[in-house]
């Protein structure tokens, strides 16, 4: 650390959770192996394109996993803080920061990802994730943001007090996320939905059109469904998820 106390990094040093990763591993192979098994034993060409589409989710999510995890690290100095993504690095001066905030990560996230992360906002209002800042890498999460905080004071010619202008545009931000969120919930509902129905079709020997079922319907469900709580929680902005003291 130097002087200030204020000097950091925080990366991986924790082990993944394998046995979870290994279950999605399982899960996703599984599909594989199903959807080869599909395209082959129908004489159409209608499911052939399901294996190559499943082997390249699988390939994103290992290459995602790995980058998030060997490469993507928070560095903290004197000057202001650097995030390091799994494709591109994020620099802000301290007087840049408006905010550091522990939030709970998105529902559905499962003992497969950190319950708790922590995120930058600027002035805009804007929400930047900060990496391996979380409950995985670190016992107390929280404690360390608050401990960081008050160590970074001396280099801000602003506090940490809170402005109501930017207050609101943060929560508009939750607002928005929120509605998306929700949005992709339910196109990947309707993808299981329409995958049913789909194989229904087949087995019934009734006239299917998996690309239209599964590959259009979902997508329109999820963005009409994201668009219209986009405009209720617009209305009824949800209250701020971060950790309070």
């Amino acid at each position: 650390m130097d002087e200030g106390g204020v000097e950091r990094e925080y990366r991986k040093r924790r082990k993944l959770p394998w046995p979870h990763l290994g279950l999605l591993g399982v899960v996703l192979v599984n599909a594989l192996v199903q959807s080869g098994r599909l395209a082959t034993d129908r004489d159409e060409s209608d499911f052939r394109w399901a294996p190559p589409l499943i082997g390249l989710l699988m390939a994103v999510t290992l290459v995602r996993i790995l980058l998030e995890q060997y490469r993507a690290r928070t560095r903290v100095t004197s000057a202001g803080i650097t995030a390091q993504g799994p494709l591109r690095t994020r620099t802000w001066s301290w007087s840049e920061v408006y905010d550091i905030r522990v939030e709970p990560a998105p529902p559905g996230s499962g003992q497969a990802a950190p319950r708790w992360l922590t995120y930058l906002y600027d002035f805009q209002g804007r929400r930047f994730l900060l990496p391996h800042l979380n409950d995985w890498q670190l016992d107390d999460p929280y404690a360390e943001v608050t401990e960081l905080c008050l160590a970074a004071a001396p280099h801000r010619s602003l506090t940490w007090e809170r402005r109501p202008d930017v207050e609101e545009r943060i929560l508009h931000g939750a607002a928005r996320r929120k509605a998306w969120t929700w949005g992709v919930y339910g196109g990947v509902v309707m993808i299981v939905v329409m995958t049913v129905v789909s194989l229904a079709l087949v087995l019934t020997g009734w006239a299917d059109h998996p690309l239209l079922l599964i590959g259009c319907v979902p997508p329109a469900c999820g963005v009409a469904l994201g668009a219209v709580l986009r405009w209720y929680w617009s209305a009824h902005p949800p209250r701020s998820p971060a950790r309070q003291p």
